[in-house]
């Protein structure tokens, strides 16, 4: 596998660890996590394949890009266990803005209704 290739790889893991720390299953909300934290992982996941379509191709792999390869793979299973937590805190997250926007709703409306009565009862 070409040098760059193995570079690319450890900045995947660099890339990976750091969004498993960010993502981390421990944070109770989920406010701070955006759209683009997805499409990065993503894009961070297709680099990865990438470079290991290269590697099959090759004949030898260098030790360093097996143990690149493992710390790959560790990095998948993270993300695999702990993703469908992350998943239920975000429908929770949505949940709890849901609410949030119907009762801002509600109290905005009851707002007007009571400005409305009082200029009717201005006007009279």
């Amino acid at each position: 596998m070409p040098p760059a290739a193995l570079e690319t790889l450890r900045q995947v893991n660099d890339n990976l660890r750091s969004a498993l720390i960010r993502l981390r299953p421990e944070r109770k909300l989920c406010s701070s996590i955006r759209p683009q934290d997805f499409s990065d992982l993503l894009s961070q996941l297709l680099r990865a394949a990438e470079c290991l379509r290269c590697q099959r191709t090759q004949s030898e792999a260098s030790e360093a890009l097996e143990e690149e390869s493992l710390e790959y793979r560790s990095n998948l299973e993270k993300l695999r266990d702990f993703l469908p937590d992350l998943h239920g805190r975000l429908l929770a997250e949505k949940s709890r803005l849901e609410t949030a926007q119907t009762q801002v709703s509600a109290a905005t409306q009851g707002s007007l209704t009571v400005a409305n009565y009082c200029q009717r009862c201005a006007c009279n």
